[in-house]
């Protein structure tokens, strides 16, 4: 009978060989170092079929911002099953763990196959891209008056930090980058890249990039930016700028996005092809709705149902209370004559990727009425969905 339980470091060897088998991943070699698995902030659960290792998932203990607050988030990475137990089922048990562990209102994941995981209550709300442009025509963006650039040390990332708060507060799905999890020191993060570059005005830190130089020099040479923020249109104009003086040595430069990049409006050009796309997947419980802000003009109270959760963890009717002094839900008496999501349609709502009219026609949403539509719509659609990777 397989069983389920945390790993521990005495696992570590086995993980790296599923990690080798799934992802082709370096296989182990050497002695294990004391301490580096688990990972901190995070919990590996694996499944053992007579003491070998067969499938596995890494929970983070991580929060992401949704709807201008911090929400408790499980970010599940690291998702692999031997292949001869492939289509057993296994991948549901191991999940289920992950997430009862500690009963985050949200769990997010990068999947390599969105069709399992959307049988198992997520859904995609969003991308990570990499988009290349032609740095030459960065070099054209005009100077802005006003904001000027220097490089970062390790004494600015607390400020690098409080900018990329700022961005992603206002974005639904970003990680707040403060947990655990996030345990590298700043010359750690400092040497992962080969500078950070920031913008900077009378109100101090305004926008940064972080950016990798790729090898060779030329037309086919590429310049990485692995996080780009601006607060300002003066800040996207200084940090493009300083991009774009990489044109005698370095063709391309390829930038790691999501959603529409407000500082796509200060280019000259349109230019701006994607290259990959990664599906960022998201699981909501209902109880993630009392982050919910409201408006000075909200005073709703909504009740809406949930049902078709395979890990039948979602399902139930809840009672949703959005005023200006605060925002509640609660789980009330089961009712199938209200509005009812899917697990899927919760998740698209939740992070604004689909109106109401949208999850109607997929069949994530059905019952209710124009007046259910437009309250979902104006609770649930004030911010753009966004997510980014971390430097």
């Amino acid at each position: 009978m397989p069983e389920t339980r945390p790993m521990t470091a005495d696992d570590v060897t086995a993980s790296k060989e599923l990690g080798h088998e799934a992802f082709g991943n370096p296989r182990p070699g050497g002695g294990r170092v004391a301490g580096e698995f688990p990972a901190p902030g995070t919990t590996t659960w694996g499944t053992f079929d007579d003491e070998h290792l067969v499938a596995k998932a890494t929970a983070r203990h991580d929060a992401s911002f949704w709807h201008g607050r911090e929400v408790a988030t499980c970010g599940i990475a690291g998702v692999a099953v031997a292949a001869e137990h492939r289509g057993r089922g296994l991948l549901r048990g191991v999940l289920a763990e992950a997430l009862a562990e500690h009963g985050q209102a949200v769990s997010t994941l990068f999947p390599t196959a969105p069709g399992i995981y959307r049988s198992l209550g997520y859904e995609v709300v969003g991308s990570l891209d990499h988009v290349d442009l032609p740095t030459a025509a960065l070099a054209s963006v005009r100077a802005p008056a006003g904001t000027t650039v220097r490089r970062a040390t390790a004494a600015d990332l607390p400020a690098v930090d409080a900018a990329y708060a700022r961005w992603a507060v206002t974005r639904n799905g970003p990680l707040t980058r403060t947990a655990a999890c996030f345990s590298a020191g700043g010359g750690e993060r400092l040497a992962e890249v080969s500078g950070v570059t920031l913008a900077e005005d009378d109100d101090g830190v305004v926008g940064y990039a972080a950016w990798t130089r790729g090898p060779g020099y030329g037309p086919a040479a590429r310049l990485d930016v692995d996080d780009l923020v601006t607060l300002t249109p003066d800040a996207a104009r200084a940090l493009w700028r300083v991009l774009g003086s990489f044109a005698s040595v370095a063709g391309t430069v390829r930038l790691r996005t999501s959603g529409d990049h407000p500082a796509r409006l200060v280019l000259p050009s349109s230019t701006w092809a994607a290259v990959e796309r990664r599906p960022y997947m998201a699981r909501v419980h209902p109880s993630a709705l009392g982050s919910l802000t409201a408006g000075p003009d909200d005073d709703v109270a909504l009740s809406l149902r949930v049902a078709g959760d395979p890990l039948g963890v979602l399902d139930g009717s809840w009672a949703l209370e959005v005023r200006p002094g605060g925002s509640a839900v609660a789980r009330v008496t089961d009712d199938d004559r209200l509005p009812t999501l899917t697990p899927q349609g919760l998740a698209l709502a939740y992070a604004g990727t689909l109106p109401a009219v949208d999850l109607r026609a997929g069949g994530h949403l059905v019952g209710g009425d124009e007046r259910t539509d437009a309250a979902l719509d104006r609770l649930l659609r004030r911010r753009a969905p966004a997510v980014l990777d971390y430097f």
